[in-house]
Parts: C-alpha cells; sequence; structure tokens
C-alpha cells in the first residue's frame, strides 16, 4: 500500500496514548515501544509480504530480515519472533512452505532471537513474515523524530532491488544481478544497528516500501527539519539503473513518486533512471541513520571495522519537510 493511502487510513483511526507508550503507530515510525520499567522496553513490529524471489528458502531469510530490521532501526535487540504465514495447500507442494519457514527461522536464529509460534492461514498466494518483539532501554530508543540542522545522514545498503526483483519476475535480470540483490536483501541490519548504539546517534529508519525518498520524508516531518541529499553519492545498484532504462519499474515506485512529487526539489541534471531509483520500494534495506556531524566519521569508520558501508549522502537543514535532491 503506498504511502498516500496509507495516511489518508491512518488519520482517522483513534490515537492511542499511555505514559509508557513511548513509541506509537500515530508517529509514522518503524515499530511501537512501550515501557516496561526505567530499565526496560519491548519493541513490537510486524511485517510480511508475498515472494520477491523464485527461491522458497531466499525467501524465508529476506522477509525475516525485513522484519527483524524494525527492531534494529530503533535501536533495539530482537528477543521473539512469530510467523505470519498465508500458503495454497491445494495448487503447491508442501515442501515449498517448509522451505519458506526454513529460511525465515535461519534469519531469527542468525539475530540471536527465539522463534516461538504463528499464525497460517490459506489463501491464493504465498505470503511470509514475522512478528518480532525486541527490546531496548527506554532511555536510549532510536526513532526517526530526533534529526537536528547540520547532522548527516548515513545509508547502509544500496538502493535499487525493487527494480531489480522486477526484473527478475519479467524474465529479464541476470544470474549476477539477481544474487547481488538477494544477497543485500538477506542481510540483517545487526551490525550496523550495533556500531549506530555505540556511536550514539540522533534519528535512524530503515529503507523499505515507501523508498528512499519516502523514509527520509518520515524523518524531516517527524524532526520538523530539512535535508539536502547529494545524488551522486547514493550507492545504487547499476543492474537497477540498466532495468529503470528498460522500463522495469515497479508500481510502487511511481505510487511513492506521486505522493512525493510536491514536497521535493530537484536541482541540476538528475536522470530519469536514477530519479526511479530513488523511488524505488527496497525490501529489507538498509539503515539511514542520522548522525551528528562530529560523530560522522567514527560512525562510517567503526561500520567498515564490522564489513558494512556507511555512505554519507545529505545533510540535515532547519526548512521543515523540504527536500533537496542536487545532480550533476
Amino acid at each position: 500500500m503506498g504511502p498516500g493511502t496509507l495516511y489518508e487510513i491512518l488519520k482517522t483511526l483513534p490515537v492511542f496514548e499511555h505514559p509508557d507508550l513511548l513509541v506509537s503507530g500515530a508517529k509514522l515510525d518503524d515499530a511501537g515501544v512501550y515501557r516496561l520499567n526505567d530499565d526496560l522496553a519491548l519493541i513490537q513490529t510486524v511485517d510480511f509480504f508475498t515472494p520477491m524471489v523464485d527461491e522458497p528458502y531466499l525467501f524465508g531469510e529476506i522477509a525475516a530480515a525485513n522484519a527483524l530490521s524494525d527492531v534494529y532501526a530503533m535501536g533495539g535487540t530482537p528477543l521473539t519472533a512469530m510467523n505470519i504465514t498465508a500458503f495454497p495447500t491445494c495448487s503447491l507442494d508442501l515442501g515449498i512452505l517448509r522451505d519458506i519457514l526454513a529460511g525465515g527461522a535461519s534469519k531469527v536464529q542468525e539475530a540471536g532471537a527465539l522463534l516461538v509460534g504463528g499464525h497460517t492461514i490459506e489463501d491464493k498466494e504465498p505470503k511470509y513474515g514475522l512478528a518480532v518483539t525486541g527490546t531496548v532501554h527506554p532511555q536510549r530508543v532510536v526513532t526517526n523524530q530526533g534529526a537536528k540542522p547540520g547532522d548527516l545522514l548515513v545509508l547502509t545498503k544500496p538502493v535499487g532491488v525493487g527494480i531489480i526483483t522486477t526484473a527478475i519476475k519479467a524474465g529479464e535480470a541476470s544470474r549476477r544481478a539477481a544474487r547481488e540483490a538477494a544477497d543485500i536483501m538477506r542481510q540483517l541490519n545487526n551490525k550496523a544497528a550495533q556500531v549506530m548504539v555505540e556511536v550514539g546517534v540522533n534519528a535512524c529508519t530503515d529503507i523499505t516500501g515507501f523508498g528512499l525518498i519516502g523514509h527520509i520524508y518520515e524523518i524531516c516531518v517527524g524532526s520538523n527539519v530539512g535535508v539536502e541529499i547529494e545524488v551522486h553519492d547514493i550507492p545504487v545498484l547499476e543492474a537497477a539503473l540498466e532495468y529503470a532504462r528498460m522500463g522495469l519499474v515497479p508500481g510502487g515506485a511511481y505510487v511513492n513518486r506521486r505522493f512525493l512529487e510536491e514536497k521535493i526539489h530537484w536541482v541540476g541534471n538528475v536522470p530519469e533512471e536514477i530519479q526511479d531509483v530513488l523511488f524505488d520500494p527496497q525490501t529489507s534495506g538498509g539503515l539511514l541513520i542520522v548522525v551528528p556531524q562530529d560523530k560522522a566519521n567514527r560512525l562510517t569508520e567503526k561500520l567498515e571495522a564490522v564489513g558494512v558501508k556507511g555512505f554519507k549522502i545529505g545533510r540535515v537543514t532547519d526548512e521543515p519537510s523540504k527536500i533537496r535532491l542536487e545532480g550533476d
């Protein structure tokens, strides 16, 4: 579902408030956070979707990594997970479901969390994901609302996987491009989150269905700031640019663009295929970390030390909700 449609629905629903509800769904953040006591809060999130790859085990890995990512974006540690599954048992081999669940379980195990059950329904198309509970210290919650003018934006994964998965479905993606995208999507954001918490940052979100620009916009709204992005500094998968030129762009990218087009300012030359990538819905994308300028080098150095590349892509400004995208 696109951001515009979702916001229209959510604004009609009641807003739940409680002294211990530190982050609610009303704040457009990645997960909810509820304080249990002075030293412990729970992070709760859920995510599931239809397959974007043909390999069942890989699909399970990607869906689980995507769901776990919300906990990492809040600066937390996954504790437990529950499967959410829809599957057509009358038309597909049950071995496919077994492989999907095994792939998901492998990522839960890699995260150091516990798989404690789940729920399965009959459906015409397979769907899979997780409901995840994590923990965090109440005073160390990282939200998308703390960005300050002068902060730098650091992205931990390249963008463009949505375009590549669209090319996969069309039978146009090379084996190399498909594998590169899969490896990015199945990678947990745990190491990046650990470094982020250690260094101390002002805000964070993970890049998923609303695309890079959509999630930047959420930080702008949540923090009452603007951003300036250097487009040439954004890490982009080369194959995604090739497939975008071929018109292999997912429908969600156009939905994201329509919602955001009046909220952004293009400066200089930004080719159409790069614009497509910036709006491209990501699956299990990287963390977008907002860090004070004097900590930025320390953050990227520590990320590098644990095998994660941190890309400085822009800075925060004091112009509320203004997104400035600077090309060549």
